[in-house]
């Protein structure tokens, strides 16, 4: 039913929206910075829910569960483990209980778990596999209509996420990278070893998520579609953060810059498109609306 779905909007309208940034629009709205955002989805769920519908009114049609750091492991730095299941399940259903007063979609967040894996760290690829697959069973089973594993670095983890988040759920499952290092992520993998990676792993999305500037993040967008038939997820940073005098943190890329983009991003392929961190809902809007001249 899933795959239905999100293929039927995919046929319908050619070209889908995604959402903007969570973390840091959190973090505008008084998230105290070094505290996870799952931790407002127990304390201040009505925030999580403004956001989404702060984007859903800008033009979304597809929202983000608010669970990129939900995995156990990853909730453990914040002593919120033992609330692992709750979370998960409350963020599908507050984004879902958006999503339908809008007629939109909702994608599971599922992010790196935040350890390095043999033998580089001391994580075995079984150990993230079964981390990956207990995330994606709560958010399947919350009713969420796709699986989305972002912000992606390292091939080894990225494989045992696509194969755990395959075992628990029946969902389509997006992967998306993120090049923080221009044209390679920081474990070297470029947009081509990418999509060979990904190849028989029967994911129905490619993506690039976060990354550098829209510069670097477009240069990936090109190489990732010449090498790849599958759709692809594109949602870049709004450039690189900077701090201000008073000690707030400002993105460079307006929304104005972002949007006269858009064509380009199409052109080049991208199916998906939002943007990541930085990306307010003034910028998402600005985005649907160049996006929808392509419907």
């Amino acid at each position: 039913m899933g795959l239905s779905k999100f293929m039927k909007l995919m046929e319908e309208k050619k070209i889908l929206v995604s959402d903007g940034a969570t973390g840091t629009n959190l973090i505008q709205r008084g998230l105290p910075r070094g505290v996870p955002a799952e931790k407002w989805v127990l304390e201040k769920p009505d925030e999580i829910m403004r956001l989404h519908k702060d984007f859903l009114d800008a033009g979304s049609d597809i929202i983000l569960t608010c669970t990129f750091g939900g995995s156990k492991i990853r909730l453990e730095q914040s002593n919120l483990a033992d609330r692992f299941a709750e979370i998960n399940s409350k963020a599908a259903d507050l984004a879902l209980k958006a999503a339908e007063e809008a007629n939109a979609l909702v994608a599971g967040s599922i992010g790196p778990l935040g350890h390095m894996l043999k033998p580089l760290g001391l994580l075995e690829e079984s150990e993230a596999e079964e981390y990956y697959r207990d995330q994606a069973a709560v958010l399947s089973d919350s009713g969420v209509d796709v699986l989305l594993i972002e912000t992606q670095f390292d091939l080894s983890e990225a494989t045992a996420a696509v194969r755990g988040a395959r075992i628990a759920s029946d969902l389509p499952v997006i992967c998306s990278f993120s090049f923080d290092r221009g044209t390679k992520t920081m474990m070297g993998v470029s947009p081509t070893k990418f999509a060979e990676s990904m190849k028989d792993s029967g994911v129905i999305m490619l993506g690039i998520n976060c990354g550098k500037g829209l510069y670097e993040n477009y240069a990936c967008l090109q190489e990732l579609s010449s090498y790849t038939d599958l759709p692809i997820w594109f949602k870049p940073n709004a450039g690189l953060p900077t701090i201000t005098s008073n000690g707030e943190t400002e993105y460079s890329i307006s929304s104005k810059k972002m949007a006269e983009d858009v064509s380009l991003w199409i052109e080049a392929g991208a199916s998906v498109i939002g943007g990541c961190c930085g990306t307010s809902p003034e910028h998402l809007k600005k985005i649907a609306k160049e996006a929808k001249n392509h419907q």
